[in-house]
């Protein structure tokens, strides 16, 4: 029986789910495997081990693994493709394909039909798909510059709101956000918050999304209330866009990431604001596994179709 092999890269965790012909049989994790983030080495550790321990998990050989899809962030520049390609191609002597971690999303949520999708991880980006197969991407331009709404925006945005309260009452430094995002950084102060937030090399800011979730005080309900409204601009601009003269009916939305999956308060300002601008936007309240639509196209490509 020919099995297959589905991955979701990310830049928090790796996932690797093992499949037959019709369905999931076992899923695995491992650490990051976003080149750009963490690097070749730790790249090439997750992919494999993540593999490993999936077909561990399914009592399967990897020599009984037919084809593969690794969908990850950045997958577009040739040269990360082709970095992955090899990495597995180490240990997985059949054909691996390698797309956009929007595509497996796309994939996941909506098969071959129209939809939009928005992922809100470490990065965030919304792509969709219109009745007639055409494609288009919103957001997804990285930290430095953009991936509003992700978890690293959520920590860099929580930290500024954090400093500029303190700007206007020394209160700020006591709040259960303050303490969480100081705690998770091992500092003792808000200067001290400030130094590290402005460290070179950038530090890694998605690590401080779990204590903005946890601290739920004002000033944190208030950062994930404007991730969630950030969310719902980034899908904007796709659905209007390909959608808009579209009278075919509502037009299926659906979201993945450890931000949705994570964040109740997104999760809510995103589904209500979003319907309040769009109503004829139907909605999906549960949160997409990528690493399902991986696992498919995998089938496909081997089945040879698309």
């Amino acid at each position: 029986m020919p099995y297959y092999l589905g991955i979701d890269g990310g830049g928090t965790k790796t996932t690797c789910a093992v499949g037959d012909e019709s369905s999931l049989l076992v899923t695995a994790m491992a650490g990051p495997s976003n080149i750009v983030r963490v690097g070749e080495e730790q790249a090439r550790l997750s992919l494999q081990q993540s593999v490993r321990q999936a077909c561990a998990a399914a009592g399967i050989a990897l020599e009984q693994i037919e084809r593969t899809c690794v969908g990850g962030s950045g997958a577009a520049r040739s040269e990360l493709a082709n970095a992955v390609r090899g990495f597995l191609a180490e240990i997985l002597s059949t054909p691996i394909d390698v797309v956009g971690d929007m595509e497996i999303a796309l994939e996941a949520a909506f098969d071959r039909g129209p939809g939009v999708i928005v992922i809100a991880g470490t990065g965030s980006i919304a792509y969709g798909r219109d009745r007639q197969g055409k494609t288009l991407r919103a957001g997804g331009w990285g930290f430095a510059i953009g991936d509003e709404g992700s978890a690293h925006w959520i920590g860099r945005t929580a930290i500024n709101a954090v400093l500029r309260a303190s700007d206007r009452t020394d209160d700020a430094a006591k709040s259960a956000l303050a303490a969480g995002l100081c705690r998770e950084w091992k500092v003792d102060s808000l200067s001290d918050l400030a130094r590290a937030a402005n460290a070179v090399p950038p530090p890694n800011f998605a690590a401080l999304f779990r204590p903005v979730v946890a601290a739920q005080d004002d000033l944190a309900k208030e950062v994930l209330t404007r991730a969630g409204r950030e969310l719902v601009e980034v899908a904007l601009v796709v659905l209007k866009r390909l959608f808009g003269k579209d009278e075919s009916g509502p037009v299926p939305v659906a979201t993945t990431g450890g931000v949705f999956r994570h964040a109740a308060v997104v999760r809510d300002v995103f589904y209500n604001e979003l319907r309040r601008l769009e109503p004829w936007a139907h909605i999906n309240r549960r949160v997409v596994e990528p690493v399902e639509g991986a696992l498919r196209l995998a089938r496909k490509a081997a089945a040879g179709g698309s």
